[in-house]
């Protein structure tokens, strides 16, 4: 399929990677298997690729560790990689679903193109793979699961650093105000936000301060 192409994959299955495109409800339709096999294999592939850089990547505890590849290895996640690759363009699905390919399909897939990759061309590869899509969103701090302010806390606790947020100015008319915070770590100006109340001028903040730490 072209779009491996860019990632340098050349599938020699051709029928594998078609089945890793099928949902259940086109199999139904028109006979044939479906991905859901293939996506239980990329999902472990997809556990053992993602815990094998964390755990290398970071000096963190069990727990901490955890918490993080779940961010990355979420439906959420998982959609958006789907889409950065293509594969969204290319699931096959009966008819009564073509308007309702949603993000869980989606994400499904991702998993099980991965589970094809791993099957036709062995775990290197199928780890290459993973780690360009993903590492991108992991050195920008990207938040799939949780907030900017959760994961923020998150990596100065790490240092041992204080945190505070601060607001600078608040403006317009009281059923239309605007708030401006900044993120102060250890005396110093990290981020700064602006929203239409505290709660989102903190997390613009913080996604900003997150952004400068990448």
């Amino acid at each position: 399929m072209n779009f491996l192409d860019k990632y340098n994959i050349k599938i020699n299955n051709q029928s594998l990677l078609d089945t890793a495109l099928t949902h259940s409800s086109y199999s139904n339709e028109h006979g044939g298997e479906n991905y859901e096999r293939l996506e239980f294999l990329g999902d472990a592939v997809l556990q053992l690729i993602t815990s094998e850089y964390f755990y290398k990547k970071y000096d963190y505890q069990e727990g901490e560790l955890s918490k993080i590849r779940a961010s990355f290895v979420c439906e959420e996640a998982l959609a958006q990689y789907a889409k950065d690759v293509g594969i969204d363009k290319c699931i096959k699905v009966g008819n009564g679903q073509i308007k309702n390919i949603n993000d869980t399909i989606i994400a499904d897939t991702f998993e099980s193109v991965l589970g094809a990759i791993y099957l036709d061309q062995g775990f290197d590869v199928a780890r290459k793979y993973v780690l360009k899509v993903l590492k991108p969103y992991v050195l920008e701090h990207h938040v799939f699961l949780g907030d900017y302010k959760s994961r923020l806390q998150e990596l100065v606790q790490t240092d041992k650093k204080s945190l505070e947020y601060r607001l600078i100015s608040e403006s317009g008319p009281s059923h239309d105000k605007t708030f401006v915070f900044e993120v102060v770590i250890d005396g110093i100006v990290y981020g700064r936000g602006v929203g239409k109340s505290k709660k989102e001028a903190e997390q613009r903040a913080a996604e900003d301060a997150l952004k400068k730490q990448a």
